[in-house]
Order: structure tokens, then sequence, then C-alpha cells
């Protein structure tokens, strides 16, 4: 069994990212800037902007952060997405989500530029992804195929069963998987609370992607040997043993799951840290204007 070490990884490209940032300045040309949008007090989305902000200062990009209180109106949201589309010197930006219950997630996305959209929620972006063409890809799945990629992970012809339909991951990942090229080819099964019979349909996967948002979900009888497993889970449990009470769990049952597979990735320490890598990335693309000139 090999560990995919989501923290090794990406400091390996952000390595490659500075040096190529350094190339940019050196030339006398723009330095990648992507802004952040932080509303209200979540304490797990005040700890991805900083960790966002942090990888910015680390690969050399400029970084805004602009907070604003709980109960900020929409409008008054809308009004800082509309500023930052037209400012000039804003390659990409995020609105970090979960938003308050009063504000329109749908509304606010739909708002951002998807030149801009380095998140890639946007309608625009994610058809251009299920066709085939160039966009920005959403951060996770992302950083999963990059994974992939860079572990010579094969791909072609394998059986992946994602499990989890949301827009940010499941769907995005079912789509890319399943796309002709490296990493891709896969026959694809994706799986949903409503699934019936769930375990056995992931009995039959090569490569397992779980994103379903439930701690330690999936079995150790669920696996079949050899099988890659990407635990997307990021989940928080009491333990008393830890000075905070808790500690955080994937949505894979690592203990029981690890001694079964090929390849399987922590938590933490293996696709989320990897998100973050990737929304650097479609930044540096963004700032190129790899995609939309």
């Amino acid at each position: 069994m090999q560990l995919l070490d989501g923290k090794l990884l990406s400091e390996n490209i952000k390595l490659e990212l500075a040096a190529e940032v350094e190339q940019l300045r050196q030339q006398g040309k723009k330095i990648p800037h992507l802004a952040a949008v932080l509303v209200g007090e979540d304490s797990a989305s005040q700890v991805y902007v900083s960790s966002k902000i942090k990888s910015c200062e680390q690969v050399g990009f400029k970084s805004s952060l602009v907070r604003r209180p709980a109960d900020t109106t929409e409008e008054e949201l809308l009004q800082i997405v509309y500023d930052l589309n037209n400012d000039p010197d804003v390659d990409g930006f995020i609105v970090q989500l979960p938003l308050p219950k009063h504000i329109s997630e749908e509304r606010i996305t739909l708002a951002i530029d998807h030149r801009k959209d380095v998140d890639g929620f946007h309608p625009i972006n994610f058809g251009r992804m299920a066709q085939g063409m160039p966009a920005f890809l959403p951060a996770t799945p992302f950083g999963i195929v990059e994974m992939l990629r860079r572990y010579n992970i094969e791909t072609a012809g394998k059986h992946c069963v994602v499990v989890g339909r949301s827009n940010i991951v499941g769907t995005p990942m079912a789509l890319l998987l399943s796309r002709k090229g490296y990493p891709g080819d896969c026959t694809v099964t994706l799986v949903h609370s409503r699934t019936q019979h769930i375990e056995d349909e992931i009995r039959q996967a090569d490569i397992v992607v779980a994103a379903i948002g439930k701690p330690n979900f999936v079995q150790g009888d669920w696996i079949k040997e050899g099988a890659v497993v990407i635990d997307v889970g990021i989940n928080r449990i009491p333990d008393p043993s830890k000075k905070s009470g808790s500690r955080l769990v994937g949505d894979v049952d690592f203990d029981a799951v690890a001694p079964k597979c090929s390849h399987i990735t922590p938590v933490p320490g293996g696709v989320g840290l990897m998100t973050v890598t990737a929304l650097l990335m479609n930044t540096l693309k963004a700032c190129r204007k790899e995609i939309y000139s």
C-alpha cells in the first residue's frame, strides 16, 4: 500500500509555481493576483481562506482578502463581486462557501465573471469542462486529477466509482475521469445517498473517489484488493484523547480500508492540500490568459 501524499505533492507543485512566478518577475510581466471574499465567522471557512493566502505568499502571488460580517446583504456582496470582476489587477477570485443563509449562493456564483472563476463553479466553466473544452476545473477534482497524473496511477479502462454527486466534487469528478485521455478513459459509476446496495457498487471499483460527507462511511469489506482509494471527506468527530476533544477523519474507514489498497490518500494530508494548490494553478492560468484571452 502506497500513501498518496498530498502534502509532499502540493509542496513540489508550489516550488514549480514559485519558479514560474520568479520568471514572470524577471521578465517584467504581471504577477498573479488571487483575491478571496469571506462573509461571516465560519471557523472552517476562516481556516481555508488563511491557508489559501499563506499558499499565495509561498509561491509569490499577490493576494487580497475582503472580509465582511455575517449580516452583509446579498446586494452588498454582489457589489463586491462586481468590483472584483472589474479590477484589472485581480486575475481570479473566490467567494468562500458556505455563505450566510440569507444570501443565494447560486446568484453569487452566476455573478462571478467566468474568466476569473478560479474555483471552477460557474456554469460556463462547468459546461466547457463537460464538453472537453479548456476551462477552469473545480479545484478539488483538478487536484485529484493532478495527483493521479503525478503518481502515474493507471486509469484507462478502469472501473471508477464516485461516491457523492455534489456539483463541487462528485459530478465533475465523474465527468473528468470519463473523458478521453489521461487521467481518464475510466468507466464511471456515480453513486449517492439514494443508491440501493451502494456497497455492492463500490466492491466492483478499481478506483474509489469518496466524497459523500459521512465519516468513515466506506468500509473495509467494500473495497476490492489492489483498489486505489481517494478520500475527499473532511469530518470532525469527537475524540477525548485529543487536546481539542476532536479529530479529523475522512469518508473512508482508513484503518480497515488501507491494507487492501494499492494506493490511498490520508486525511488530513491528502486531497485537501491539493485543492488549494489547484486553485493556485488555475490562478496562474488566469494571469497568463491560457483559457480566456
